[in-house]
């Protein structure tokens, strides 16, 4: 098992949650974020000082996978939030040692299978 993180910009959240949604994958934590990287940050000008802010607002997506699921993911990813520019953020993949269902205590891979595509 994986977990797939990614950064992104908030714009490219809606279609990557249709377009996992619909290849069977609806199950993600979302949350809003802030970091920095290689994007500068933006001046901005407030009674008269200067004010740079280097935290970017981003959306970070977290999806646990089976391996053979991960890549699906990946390129869904880099499909919908690559621009070309600086700051379309960054895909970690990440070991899972275990996953379990709260519900039913079930263990394993079996808890994770993606649901059949629509269509």
């Amino acid at each position: 098992m994986k977990m797939v993180l990614a950064y992104i910009r908030h714009e490219a959240f809606e279609p990557i949650r249709s377009d996992l949604l619909n290849l069977g994958f609806p199950s993600l934590s979302v949350s809003e974020v802030k970091g920095s990287g290689r994007q500068k940050g933006i001046t901005e000008r407030y009674r008269g000082a200067e004010l740079t802010n280097y935290l970017r607002p981003k959306v970070k997506i977290e999806c646990v996978v089976a391996d053979r699921d991960v890549r699906t993911i990946v390129d869904c990813v880099l499909k919908h939030a690559r621009t070309g520019e600086v700051g379309d953020g960054k895909v970690l993949v990440m070991p899972v040692e275990e996953a379990f269902r709260v519900r039913t205590g079930e263990s394993g891979e079996e808890i994770l299978q993606a649901h059949e595509e629509k269509g």
